[in-house]
């Protein structure tokens, strides 16, 4: 089982950075042969970049996202993400090149992607009592108040005048 990080955590994310979301969703069940390879063909990307962290994947998690089986990445830029898919020589472009051969527009499975540059000190994470995830893992995990300040506002750059006065955090493994 994962190391609980107990309290409040935000991550460190330093400069700019892209968020990748990409994902399927099986549309026909039963045409194994049309969807099985389009399943298989993301992890043995996420594992190739795991192996090549100069190709600027940051972190990967795999997630459920509304019937879709989907990929939460992080990205030094959107020039590796873009290096990585349009290479040849990597497994990218092989893989949507098959794709697009023997799915096309059938409808048997969908694909989808949606990608966000992040500006540095554009981003806000909060983690209560989870596991490293997420900006926390493609960085680094501080506690809550060691960087600007307690609140999302202030962790993100937003005015005073944007916060609202919530009740404290209670961590009740630290009363005995």
């Amino acid at each position: 089982m994962a190391k609980i990080n107990r309290g409040r955590f935000t991550a460190r994310a330093e400069g700019d950075f892209v968020v990748f979301l990409i994902g399927m969703r099986i549309n026909r069940p039963l045409r194994i042969r049309k969807w099985l390879p389009v399943f298989t063909a993301m992890p043995r990307m996420i594992r190739e970049l795991e192996a090549h962290p100069e190709k600027g994947m940051l972190h990967a998690e795999f997630a459920l996202i509304r019937g879709s089986f989907a990929y939460l990445q992080y990205w030094r830029s959107f020039e590796h993400l873009a290096r990585f898919a349009r290479n040849p020589g990597d497994p990218h472009l092989p893989a949507w090149t098959r794709f697009n051969r023997a799915v096309g527009a059938s409808g048997d499975v969908g694909i989808w992607h949606e990608t966000y540059r992040i500006s540095a000190g554009e981003c806000e994470a909060i983690y209560g009592n989870m596991p490293g995830w997420g900006l926390a893992e493609a960085f680094e995990p501080v506690a809550v108040g060691s960087t600007v300040g307690q609140s999302a506002a202030r962790r993100i750059g937003a005015s005073e005048a944007d916060e609202v006065a919530v009740a404290p955090y209670r961590n009740p493994g630290a009363d005995g």
